[in-house]
């Protein structure tokens, strides 16, 4: 149970069941060509679960004095020595960006294996500085949220694509891109609010996050009215490309689980001031962003079987 709870298993399964959601809950039942056998594509999961658990390592050895300033289970150096994680961590990322080399040169794009080590790149970095930086580091972590989203067109769609069914293809990349993007911002709306709940143990380490900058009032309005956002967006969606094309399903779905909490989250984010508030408000977020991803089934069930 330590390892998993090094790992953050339940955040790697979230990011696993997404990728394996957008592909066999809806690019499979399309009737497109994808560059990737089935696989080949549990290799690209694999991949960016396991550079993903790299840096949940990483971050777990450079977060030790915080994480006991912030009361949370400290594993390195109780449980699991620093020297072992650093091996873990080293074994993860390599492994995962080795897979990410080999699947580069099967779709015949051997360039892409720099997105991976982008990635862990990335990680590295963000646990070592960025994440010290007021609003960068939470960039960081949302950019990589939405691109584990993206890499899947740019792996199974991309290589595939040639001018026959050129149009079909940008439509199916358009729809990650809606989703990686809807992630984007909700994803980086409660990493602010993480900093929020942590606020006590970031202050004594020094950190310069958001609500050490900005105050933890002021910081939490400015996040309420930015989750309206999504809210704003959703409901342009929801009239431009859903309820326009009957789509009555997908739509009902969307307003209670994802704009309804919003809207919820906006309410408590007003009024939140410990750090239980903000503890609660960041695994609605979790919740709204595992509906969010299981909406892609939704909508594509709603359009297999019209009206």
């Amino acid at each position: 149970m330590n390892y998993l709870h090094l790992f953050r298993y339940k955040n790697l399964l979230l990011l696993a069941l997404m990728q394996f959601l957008f592909r066999f809950g809806f690019l499979k039942s399309q009737n497109c060509w994808l560059a990737l056998t089935d696989f080949e594509f549990v290799l690209l999961v694999l991949s960016t679960v396991l550079i993903a658990a790299g840096g949940y390592v990483i971050n777990a050895i450079f977060d030790v004095d915080s994480d006991f300033e912030n009361q949370k289970k400290v594993i390195i150096g109780n449980s699991i020595s620093e020297k072992l994680a650093y091996n873990i961590y080293f074994g993860t990322t390599v492994t995962g960006v080795a897979i990410g080399f080999y699947l580069s040169n099967v779709i015949q794009k051997p360039s892409f294996a720099v997105l991976f080590i982008l990635m862990a790149t990335l990680l590295y970095f963000y646990s070592t500085s960025l994440q010290q930086l007021p609003l960068i580091g939470n960039l960081v972590v949302a950019f990589l949220v939405s691109f584990s989203i993206l890499i899947i067109g740019i792996f199974d769609l991309y290589p595939a694509t040639y001018d026959g069914n050129q149009p079909q293809m940008r439509i199916l990349f358009s729809i990650l891109l809606d989703y990686a993007v809807m992630a984007f911002i909700i994803s980086i709306i409660r990493e602010i609010v993480k900093d929020l709940e942590d606020y006590k143990g970031d202050f004594s380490q020094g950190l310069l996050t958001l609500p050490i900058v900005f105050g933890i009032k002021r910081t939490a309005i400015v996040v309420a009215f930015a989750a309206l956002l999504p809210v704003f967006l959703l409901i342009k969606y929801l009239n431009d490309n859903l309820m326009e094309n009957s789509l009555y399903w997908a739509s009902i779905y969307i307003l209670i689980t994802i704009i309804a909490p919003l809207l919820y989250v906006f309410v408590r984010l007003l009024s939140a001031k410990i750090k239980s508030d903000f503890s609660h408000i960041s695994n609605l977020l979790k919740l709204i962003l595992f509906f969010g991803i299981v909406s892609i089934v939704v909508l594509n069930q709603n359009i297999l079987h019209h009206g």
